[in-house]
């Protein structure tokens, strides 16, 4: 990979269909934040930011299994990550992309980062929940959340390649992505990685690293990154995984959700794959307190429950079959549309 400083920008960038360089980014992030809509102050700030005389920049983690907090990254690592999902993707200058996430989160930054890095002639639109509404463009490459997925499979007929990422994709919602023209990878990384560090095809079941990342796991399974063109300490994460060789990854879950029931331990995430071709609505599964059990594994979906409402353990394991089932009429959420779990559990004690 060609090293580029963080201070250029592609000369074939586009914004909205303008060629724009460093300068120009500059004038229009002054009018954008003067005069723009939430959304375009946002990226305004940022594109500030990013301009600046600092080698780095503060990002906001999404809180999904904590209180949000700050981490300064280096601005160059951020073009590493931009140019290492161009060599994983086949991305080329010129190639029509489509920005639709929040600025305020990294996957949001990294696409403005990608987009004049390396020369894509990117177009902005209000981050929703339907991105491609009223849009016939043709985009070479888009990144969306798995939401805004669901609510755009119509309209992906004019979407070559797409990532998803930001939260795990429902099985329903996968099976309905293999369907499509489009070329879809589910993706695998966090703030501290400065998004993605692998991604698989939808339907694959292991996730391939991108260039220039080694991975290994401690002694609790869980798996450990070495990524040093964008960090220079190892990541430890608290995801178990099951390593295939030296360059792919099955996700198995998290080992902080993992349940201990009567000495058995249990993996939500596989139970909740098993679970996912018989229930319609969003759900989990996750334990609570037992006096007998210690922990009691129970079923949680986002529902009004209705009295014809029932639910087949048949594909689960003896131990794998809920205890009780409960009904929530709205999950809790991070900002960016993760299930907040543990605090919905703690609610049911």
């Amino acid at each position: 990979m060609k090293n580029l400083s963080y201070k250029n920008v592609h000369n074939l960038f586009k914004l909205n269909g303008f060629h724009l360089n460093k300068q120009d980014l500059c004038r229009v992030s002054y009018c954008l934040i003067k005069e723009g809509d939430e959304f375009e102050k946002s990226i305004g700030d940022f594109l500030l930011d990013w301009f600046d005389d600092k080698s780095y920049i503060d990002l906001q983690t999404s809180g999904t299994t904590g209180q949000p907090k700050i981490i300064r990254t280096e601005k160059q690592a951020m073009v590493n990550s931009a140019l290492a999902t161009g060599d994983f993707f086949k991305l080329s200058p010129g190639d029509k992309a489509l920005y639709c996430l929040p600025t305020k989160y990294i996957a949001g930054k990294m696409m403005l980062v990608r987009s004049f890095i390396l020369g894509l002639d990117i177009d902005f639109v209000a981050p929703s929940s339907h991105p491609l509404a009223n849009n016939d463009t043709i985009y070479d490459f888009v990144a969306m959340v798995p939401l805004q997925a669901q609510n755009s499979l119509g309209g992906l007929i004019n979407v070559k390649k797409m990532i998803v990422g930001g939260a795990k994709m429902s099985k329903p919602l996968e099976k309905k992505l293999s369907k499509v023209s489009t070329e879809v990878y589910e993706t695998y990384g966090m703030t501290e990685t400065i998004t993605h560090i692998a991604a698989k095809k939808v339907g694959d079941k292991a996730f391939s690293l991108l260039p220039d990342v080694q991975i290994s796991q401690n002694e609790k399974n869980c798996l450990v990154i070495d990524a040093p063109k964008v960090s220079s300490e190892s990541i430890i994460t608290n995801d178990l995984v099951e390593i295939i060789n030296g360059n792919q990854f099955v996700f198995l879950g998290r080992i902080d959700n993992v349940i201990n029931s009567g000495g058995i331990k249990l993996i939500p995430e596989q139970i909740e794959e098993k679970l996912s071709n018989g229930i319609h609505s969003r759900f989990f599964v996750g334990g609570i307190p037992d006096s007998i059990l210690g922990e009691k594994l129970v079923l949680v979906i986002e529902s009004e429950k209705q009295a014809s409402d029932e639910v087949s353990f048949e594909m689960l394991d003896k131990y794998e079959k809920p205890k009780e089932v409960f009904y929530v009429s709205k999950f809790m959420e991070t900002e960016n549309g993760k299930i907040k779990r543990k605090e919905i559990l703690e609610n049911l004690k």
